[in-house]
């Protein structure tokens, strides 16, 4: 399943809509950033995808690191360095090139399937990057503390997944029940692989 263990705490939250409390660490107990946490409705077709997500090129690095977004979404690229860049992925999830270009491309791409888009260069070897496809309208990236907050999931059932580029396995998930008047908390250890990078081009 590509995690060591996973925890659910119920406490006492706000009424109408519930909110999710998210932490994730390594198998050494240090928080994990760039981990998607989602929350996937049982037997409810989601809502349509409304945000819209960037993923820009800085300093010939994709930045951030990882981009969440919605089956159906759109993504802009913009190239903030001041050489070109050739975007392109060929991953099952959506295969696509942006060829070389400055600025900002005038159409989106938009991400109709779900799973891990991975990014590349076709200039620059070294850089990568990741588009996360969820089917869901509730899910947060965890910061520097590990942690993500999800809010405004009606009562229900839920499917709580936890995703990270670097992770062992499949997404960690975990079953929970939510009502009106409560927020629950859950907590996820992930095993991590070492990254596999390619040093920059010296100038």
């Amino acid at each position: 399943m590509g995690f060591l263990g996973l925890a659910a705490a119920a406490a006492c939250g706000v009424a109408a809509a519930a909110g999710v409390s998210g932490s994730v660490t390594d198998a050494g107990g240090a928080p994990v950033t760039e981990a998607v946490i989602y929350a996937v409705a049982l037997g409810e077709k989601p809502a349509s995808a409304s945000r819209r997500g960037i993923m820009d090129q800085v300093n010939k690095e994709y930045f951030p690191l990882v981009v969440p977004v919605q089956v159906g979404a759109a993504v802009i690229f913009p190239n903030k360095d001041n050489i070109r860049h050739h975007v392109y992925s060929f991953s099952a999830a959506k295969p696509f090139e942006l060829k070389l270009y400055s600025g900002t491309p005038a159409k989106p791409v938009v991400f109709d399937k779900p799973g891990p888009v991975v990014l590349g260069c076709n200039i620059h070897d070294w850089m990568v990057g990741y588009i996360y496809v969820v089917d869901t309208p509730y899910f947060a990236k965890t910061d520097t503390t590990g942690s993500a907050r999800l809010e405004g999931l009606p009562a229900g059932e839920y499917q709580l997944r936890v995703w990270h580029p670097y992770m062992k396995g499949e997404p960690a998930a975990l079953s929970l029940k939510l009502a009106d008047s409560g927020i629950d908390n859950a907590s996820f250890r992930l095993e991590l692989s070492a990254p596999q990078r390619l040093s920059p081009a010296k100038p």
